[in-house]
């Protein structure tokens, strides 16, 4: 009697998990919502059972070598493989905008931290690399609790962090091309490890920063689905 009440129990406690996800997850026709593709490059045509089907390929995200807040040179294709990336821009000096971009992406890594950590990398690139040093970048992290190896704080060369915000991530920039001038955006970039982006949101809106959480775990579903 003991061990069938404890297997009851049991059962339980798995379904009151697992039915939130569903809800949260599974839409009224029954599939995950997953994150759509972003940046189409080309669309190629094939006969496949005598019917034209055509196939959308969709941008990779090239890799971009910089510094982060321990002095490591990291890579975020090669060194995180196998990882989805979350992307925002911020400087240290920013007095409005990035202390709140930092504090959302602050609970995004409180979100997965503890559960999965080798899911996610969080990414915050400096756009002030002249004056965002190491050592700022990482009191910086620090004042925000950042995990050093899960949440990197990035600087280098200026007209490559430019160029990778204007032409991989495909942000609209203002002024990018003005000497002195700051790329920023509010918007995180969420970036699946075939390095295609699946999502554009806006960093201060709380809303909009849940559902990247939510997003990260269907990507994972959908990781392991096709084997990637």
């Amino acid at each position: 009697m003991r061990l069938n009440k404890i297997i009851k129990y049991l059962i339980g406690i798995t379904i009151a998990a697992a039915v939130p996800l569903l809800f949260f997850f599974v839409t009224p026709s029954g599939r995950l919502n997953i994150p759509a593709y972003y940046r189409p490059e080309r669309i190629v045509s094939r006969m496949e059972k005598g019917k034209v089907v055509r196939d959308t390929f969709f941008h990779q995200v090239r890799d971009l070598t910089l510094t982060n807040q321990l002095g490591q040179k990291v890579s975020l294709n090669k060194d995180l493989k196998g990882k989805v990336l979350v992307i925002d821009f911020i400087f240290t000096t920013c007095p409005s905008v990035c202390p709140r971009l930092s504090a959302n992406m602050k609970e995004l890594q409180k979100a997965y931290i503890k559960k999965n950590p080798e899911l996610v990398q969080f990414i915050s690139i400096s756009v002030d690399p002249e004056r965002d040093s190491v050592p700022a970048l990482r009191e910086y992290a620090n004042r925000y609790e950042a995990d050093h190896d899960r949440w990197w704080f990035l600087t280098g060369n200026k007209d490559s962090i430019f160029n990778y915000a204007k032409n991989e991530l495909g942000l609209l920039l203002e002024n990018a091309d003005v000497p002195g001038d700051f790329v920023h955006s509010q918007k995180m970039i969420l970036i699946d490890t075939a390095r295609n982006i699946r999502g554009y949101f806006d960093g201060l809106d709380k809303t909009q920063t849940k559902k990247i959480a939510d997003d990260i775990y269907i990507l994972n579903v959908e990781k392991r689905k096709h084997g990637r």
